[in-house]
């Protein structure tokens, strides 16, 4: 009978690839998670395949060398920088008798990590407890077999079906409780629209900025570290910029290849993205990826139906990059870009004036749809 392998802390990277591209940055960026996550790297195992193995997804060779890489540096756990099914971690776990994860599970232990506040860590142990759920047959021995004894003998219900059962309440549970949480902060953004308050949303890549920049303009004092997925919690400010009232949020990082679950338990959270006036999209102009970085926060935005929200993009580390505070606007005029460095505060005061802007244009289009609904209501005489 099977029985699941101790996790540790030193770990063997597999990076294969693909046709997917972006491989050295690819890898760059699962370091970076590891070591997010607490554990060292030990050594890392690359190769190219057309298609995954069905089996072991690496091949039965790959596998033979990630056994003896394991071996040589004395490590205890692999991490694969991809998505494995079920039954290709069983197997992989079997043959090199160790714990292996995938970047699924990966993320996922960074965020239960990182939650802090109550509705943070409901929503990480919703996204943990839905991907186990398809997982729950592969790791103990114990659940696969009938208890018996005295009292026990006869039909009943298999200790993997009792764990299966009490782990779908568990989910409903969750689910309930982060459904009031959204009801509750409905009446707060309802409370805010009355008041003619602008809300923004900063959203970006992980460690592009956002937490740095969001304390540069608000003096919140919310942490903020040179690693990725530092802060998960949603945090609201309220400043004022130009006369103006702006609510500014500062919402969780997002990466390449982001856990449909994660999307999923943090879609609470990301309603406010998705219900403001306007997006902050926060840029590395000194990552050499940045545009790949663009593409997959876009992806993200559009899968949570955000896609539509007006974007100004504040092109953040400029001091890295020794390019100039600036505003670069568009064909008709709008605010395109921002350029601007967080750290050290230049080109803050161009985002302030991007954002008094902003205001200036929503509460006029606002009075504007108003008045036009007063005009074209029909006279009585």
């Amino acid at each position: 009978m099977f029985e699941r392998p101790a996790s540790g802390e030193r770990a063997i990277l597999v990076q294969l690839d693909l046709g997917q591209g972006a491989i050295d940055e690819r890898l760059s960026e699962l370091k970076l998670l590891v070591l997010s996550a607490g554990a060292s790297v030990e050594a890392v195992v690359q190769g190219k395949r057309a298609a995954p193995d069905p089996k072991l997804f690496a091949g039965s060779g790959k596998v033979q060398e990630i056994g003896e890489a394991l071996r040589a540096h004395e490590a205890d756990i692999v991490i694969f920088n991809h998505a494995l099914s079920p039954a290709q971690q069983r197997n992989l776990e079997r043959q090199l008798e160790c714990m292996v994860i995938d970047r699924t599970a990966l993320i996922l232990d960074i965020f239960a990590q990182r939650a802090r506040s109550h509705e943070g860590k409901l929503q990480v142990e919703l996204a943990q407890l839905e991907h186990l759920s398809t997982r729950l047959v592969r790791g103990w021995s114990h659940l696969e077999r009938q208890k018996g004894g005295i009292g026990l003998r006869g039909p009943g219900e298999k200790q993997l079906e009792t764990d299966r059962r009490l782990l779908g309440n568990r989910v409903k549970m969750l689910k309930s409780r982060l459904a009031q949480i959204e009801k509750q902060r409905k009446v707060r953004r309802r409370a805010r629209e009355r008041r003619d308050v602008l809300s923004v949303s900063l959203v970006g890549y992980t460690n592009a900025g956002k937490s740095t920049l969001f304390n540069a303009l608000t003096k919140a004092g919310a942490y903020a570290a040179d690693q990725l997925f530092a802060t998960l919690d949603t945090t609201s400010r309220r400043l004022y910029v130009g006369g103006a009232s702006v609510v500014l949020s500062d919402t969780v990082g997002f990466i390449r290849d982001l856990p449909h679950a994660l999307v999923a338990a943090f879609r609470a959270t990301l309603e406010e993205t998705v219900q403001a006036d306007l997006l902050l999209h926060v840029v590395d102009s000194a990552s050499e990826d940045r545009d790949a970085q663009i593409a997959a926060v876009n992806e993200v935005l559009a899968e949570i139906g955000a896609a539509d929200v007006p974007q100004v993009l504040v092109w953040n580390k400029i001091d890295l990059t020794r390019a100039e505070p600036a505003v670069e606007r568009g064909d008709c005029g709008n605010i395109r870009r921002v350029f601007l460095s967080a750290r050290t505060g230049e080109g803050l005061d161009l985002l302030r004036e991007a954002l008094a802007e902003a205001a200036q244009q929503t509460f006029h289009e606002d009075a504007g749809r108003e008045s036009g609904t007063v005009d074209e209501l029909p006279s009585q005489s």
